[in-house]
């Protein structure tokens, strides 16, 4: 581990070195990317530097006990002795974590694709309570959430919608989403009080940049056609409206959102990528799972892996077995404690891997 260490140190202070290069300066890609590396692993140094700090303390305490000291400085290099050995502990136990391989997509902003499933109309209608709760969330973390494209039904649900979330670290954070989310309450069209069980499917894909995933034009094909509001009525007399189809795939994005055909084709061409990018991590973690589950992962996007329970004012995260009575603040944004879990759950799990490698 701390050979690891040593080579993180020792890159710092290259990046250090390059980024006072009159070459790297005057190239804004090499200065971004490095000062992004510098940035990434500038926690990892200080942690490192201040963990060997303590270890140097610890050698003179040491020291200084096997020279002639009287009862009450011995007493206090003692006191001192114990402390520093806390410190080191914490540091190591700090240090361990952090070398574990970051998440290349967690600074990434997300698009999110939330689907109505098994359950009709109340499927829809919980669909829109999974938008607005994200949407809630992603407000109080300071980010901007972007409508790309929707399908209304006529009772205020959706059958499908997909919007973008903007800020740092959002995937880090919501990466855990992906999946079946059931839900169980008394629909508003049922009259006889009869508790129902809904689903609805959630995809949170990070944003790919071009540089990621290039898609070339031959590949390609684009439809225009009038956007349509709920039940299907034409609500544009205009062509705005764009469907892109990914040919070596076959994915198929639409946007609707705005009145300009220019501004649905950008959206869709970034929610094009970010599938495209999603379909490879996908790929690559259905390889990576062969070898290792993961307690958390990203998820098989038809496992269920939460409930909504109304009429117990519950919420339960199968994957981790985390049950907080607590929906009522859940469903409005309050997030903050089943997201917490997921990462630690996550961070755990890779921990255990790594040292078991």
């Amino acid at each position: 581990m701390f050979d690891r260490l040593q080579a993180v140190e020792d890159r710092y202070e290259k990046l250090n070195e390059l980024l006072s290069d009159p070459e790297v300066v005057n190239d804004p890609k090499k200065l971004r990317d490095f000062s992004k590396e510098q940035a990434d692993i500038a926690d990892t140094v200080q942690t490192y530097r201040q963990y060997k700090d303590v270890k140097e303390q610890l050698q003179d305490a040491k020291a200084m006990l096997e020279e002639k000291l009287d009862a009450d400085m011995r007493e206090m290099v003692k006191e001192e002795l114990s402390e520093l050995e806390t410190q080191k502990e914490e540091l190591e136990g700090q240090l361990k974590f952090l070398l574990i391989p970051k998440d290349p997509n967690d600074d990434k902003n997300v698009i999110f694709e939330i689907r109505g499933a098994a359950g009709g109309e109340e499927a829809a209608l919980f669909a829109n309570s999974l938008y607005r709760m994200y949407s809630r969330y992603a407000e109080s973390q300071g980010w901007k959430t972007e409508l790309i494209d929707a399908n209304p039904t006529g009772l205020g649900g959706f059958k499908e919608i997909s919007f973008m979330i903007t800020g740092k670290g959002a995937y880090s954070k919501l990466k855990f989403e992906n999946g079946a989310h059931r839900v169980q309450r008394v629909p508003e069209t049922e009259s006889g009080g009869r508790i129902h069980t809904s689903t609805a499917t959630v995809a949170c894909l990070p944003e790919a940049e071009e540089v990621e995933i290039q898609i070339h034009d031959k590949d390609v094909r684009v439809d225009t056609y009038c956007s349509s509001g709920a039940g299907g009525q034409s609500v544009n007399t205009t062509a705005s409206a764009i469907r892109v189809t990914h040919i070596p795939t076959g994915i198929v994005v639409t946007c609707q959102d705005e009145k300009s055909q220019h501004k649905n084709k950008d959206k869709a061409m970034k929610v094009l990528r970010a599938r495209v990018y999603d379909k490879f991590l996908q790929e690559a973690q259905a390889e990576y799972d062969e070898v290792r589950k993961s307690a958390v992962g990203t998820g098989d996007r038809s496992e269920r892996i939460r409930t909504y329970n109304y009429p117990q004012n519950r919420v339960t995260d199968h994957r981790i077995g985390l049950t907080l009575q607590k929906l009522d603040q859940i469903i409005e944004g309050k997030l903050d404690e089943i997201i917490d879990a997921l990462i630690i759950a996550d961070q755990s799990s890779r921990l255990e891997a790594a040292s078991n490698e």
